[in-house]
């Protein structure tokens, strides 16, 4: 397998990353203002604290639309190559559209696994963060009530039913308050029996257990005791693994199977979870996909005509994939086709279309 790459392929990578890199900064400019207006309109901020939750909130954006970054860069470094004839000249010399198309193909795989192990973690990061402060400051400014929050943990000796009537924004602990507890065993058929009512003023997570403060308990057929302090034991192990509480996108790559795991241990379903996770391990073949796409879209010879109808097609095709994954993902979500098929299928249905035209561009 040849590793080197020759000066013609070298030099049609550098055309394409520096027009995938102008790509990326214009439309993350486009991102960031939009951001901003939407942000600033709607939390009435000053430019500092606007600028700094649209920091928080925008790189998650740019990661989703990163195809396009590199759709639109890919496709118009072939087409500026295209229009100077330095692609007839190459393909003259018997240079194959395979031979300088591929390293650009594999230098989008390899941003996809760039995004998928460094920039999903970050961006997941930057995202949990934005919701917990835009939660809190949209509280001092609502006078909305609070929403209820619904829970469920436990294992196959016992479950536990949380109901809360609003969570507190304290990081890095969680803390609900107006807690109820509803305790059920389990008997040997899965059949769930009442146990036990806790109530509490406060519930904190700590190491291993829910804290309670202000604690009222009430059994069937006994009365009620009173406690200063209770400990109600929780298969979660700390504050940053209440993940649950927050949206898949909230989740880096790397913490989405312990929450997985610990989502269908407590009960929950995973489904969100494990569709995010089959998506992001996808994320690598889209971009070689969405790279090949828009290669293989602009290499019809300049003096046939039609190139611009051609491109403009390689970028409807490009939206049409787009909205195709995000159809895919909500039909995986409602459970009407498996969740590996909902993330799967649209880059591989993209990586054969862009194979297909490159084939019989080059090969007729």
């Amino acid at each position: 397998m040849r590793l080197r790459l020759t000066a013609i392929e070298r030099y049609v990578l550098g055309q394409t990353v520096f027009a995938v890199a102008g790509a990326m900064l214009i439309i993350s400019s486009v991102i960031l203002l939009i951001d901003f207006v939407e942000v600033g309109q709607r939390l009435e901020l000053t430019f500092t604290g606007t600028a700094r939750l649209v920091s928080m909130k925008s790189p998650a954006v740019m990661v989703v639309v990163a195809p396009f970054m590199l759709l639109f860069g890919t496709l118009a470094a072939f087409v500026s190559l295209n229009r100077r004839s330095e692609l007839v000249a190459m393909r003259a010399a018997g240079v194959s559209a395979w031979r300088f198309i591929m390293p650009a193909a594999t230098v989008a795989f390899a941003f996809g696994i760039l995004t998928i192990a460094v920039l999903n973690p970050v961006t997941a990061s930057l995202t949990d963060r934005f919701e917990r402060e835009r939660a809190a400051i949209s509280a001092g400014v609502s006078t909305a009530a609070p929403k209820a929050i619904w829970l469920r943990q436990g294992d196959e000796r016992s479950q536990t039913v949380i109901h809360a009537r609003s969570r507190a924004n304290v990081r890095p602990d969680v803390v609900l308050k107006g807690v109820t507890f509803y305790l059920f065993t389990l008997d040997k058929d899965g059949a769930m029996n009442f146990s036990r009512r806790i109530e509490a003023k406060e519930a904190q997570l700590t190491a291993g257990a829910w804290r309670l403060f202000q604690v009222g308990e009430a059994m069937p057929g006994g009365g009620a005791r009173r406690y200063d302090t209770m400990l109600v034991p929780t298969m979660i192990a700390d504050g940053r693994d209440v993940e649950r509480f927050s949206s898949p996108d909230a989740i880096s790559f790397w913490a989405l199977p312990r929450v997985i795991r610990q989502t269908e241990q407590a009960g929950f379903s995973s489904l969100g979870y494990r569709l995010r996770f089959q998506q992001l391990l996808a994320t690598p073949l889209l971009f070689m996909a969405m790279s090949i796409l828009a290669a293989a879209f602009s290499l019809r010879l300049m003096r046939l005509g039609g190139l611009a109808a051609l491109s403009t097609s390689g970028v409807a095709l490009g939206f049409v994939f787009f909205f195709l994954n995000e159809f895919s993902g909500a039909l995986g979500q409602a459970e009407v086709i498996p969740l590996f098929a909902a993330a799967w299928a649209p880059p591989v249905l993209a990586l054969l279309s862009g194979l297909t035209l490159l084939c019989y561009t080059e090969d007729g």
